[in-house]
């Protein structure tokens, strides 16, 4: 009852673009459909801090991350401010900003409000997960059962399930697997082409959405492939200001196996799973980016721009982080994460209707 008088409150104005978003009908959608949170799982995208404490040099829990974040503070994610799933959260109103798992401040009120397994530097091969050292989405899921059993002696076994049962796992990897172990690393790219390692991503994929299945999800919302080619980092190291078409072509090959797996197992678990196809609007960002309100699109707003992580630490910004596509050489900046959740809020609104 709590949780469905949280939707007829007096809405406030969100961090979502008034245009695209009607938040009032999403939140009567979502509260007829008993929305209750989100859970994610995932790699830097959409890590709010789990790596913080790990023996991993992928982390940033240092300025000039977490530079728009609330107080200016960085939290552990790899952007200037909120993720998209706080954005997504924000926009259901379940929470501003969406906790990670292992903050050792996590308190149990938070619990109920939706958690973030993810972590900076995995991917669907657990190999990729390995070599960084971070977080394996095989660990991640196990996090996730210690999280049901912690929320059961909370709020109850039962109301636990329902709460699990009702929300929405929110799925975000891939390019790890690519461009810090197929490309890079040997072991893979001697075991497979890249038409066979993206099969053998998507065999992984499929064991562990059939995990979650298990565990309790029915809805499952999956973030397809960004066009990875088109990063700051990956244009300076071809020695170009286009696009690398090699890498988008992976990227996109890779999304079609993904849609065509949505479409089979979806059906067969009896799961609502809607894909959020974010290649083509982010390409199209950065060939139009007047379109969205952006200027720079080829490089990110710390350091050089072609700067991230440990690259970044203390050093300066560029001033209007809004116009830029991304903050640092690899990963977006919050008025980019804008625009990528009201895409997922518009498969999620088309899904629940």
């Amino acid at each position: 009852m709590v949780f469905i008088k949280a939707f007829v409150v007096l809405l406030v104005v969100l961090v979502v673009h008034a245009k695209a978003i009607d938040v009032a009908q999403l939140r009567r959608i979502a509260a007829k459909n008993n929305v209750s949170c989100i859970y994610v799982f995932g790699d830097s995208s959409v890590d709010p801090g789990n790596n913080n404490n790990l023996m991993t040099d992928l982390k940033v829990n240092f300025l000039p991350y977490g530079k728009d974040f609330y107080d200016g503070r960085p939290t552990g994610r790899f952007t200037n401010g909120r993720l998209a799933t706080d954005l997504i959260a924000d926009a259901l109103g379940h929470t501003k900003a969406i906790p990670a798992y292992l903050d050792p401040n996590l308190t149990n009120a938070k619990l109920v409000k939706g958690i973030s397994f993810a972590s900076g530097g995995s991917g669907y091969d657990d190999l990729t997960a390995q070599l960084s050292n971070v977080i394996s989405l095989s660990k991640q899921l196990e996090y996730f059962r210690e999280y049901k059993a912690r929320l059961g002696r909370v709020v109850g076994k039962k109301r636990g399930r329902k709460i699990v049962t009702n929300s929405v796992f929110l799925l975000s990897m891939g390019t790890n697997d690519f461009l810090q172990n197929y490309y890079v690393e040997p072991t893979r790219s001697k075991q497979f082409t890249i038409d066979k390692y993206q099969d053998f991503l998507i065999s992984a994929m499929t064991k562990y959405i059939k995990v979650m299945h298990a565990e309790g999800a029915t809805r499952l919302a999956v973030v397809g492939m960004e066009p990875f080619g088109c990063s700051p980092l990956i244009r300076a190291l071809r020695g170009t200001v286009k696009c690398d078409d090699e890498y988008n072509n992976a990227a996109l090959s890779f999304n079609s196996k993904i849609k065509s797996l949505m479409a089979t197992l979806g059906p067969s678990l009896a799961m609502k799973i809607f894909y959020v196809d974010i290649y083509g609007l982010i390409q199209d960002t950065i060939q139009n980016p007047k379109k969205y309100g952006f200027v720079e699109t080829s490089k990110g707003c710390c350091g050089s721009g072609l700067d991230y992580g440990q690259g970044c630490k203390g050093l300066p910004t560029c001033a209007n982080r809004s116009k830029y596509v991304y903050w640092d050489a690899v990963h977006f900046t919050e008025e980019m994460y804008k625009i990528i959740s009201e895409e997922a809020l518009k498969s999620l609104m088309k899904t629940l209707a």
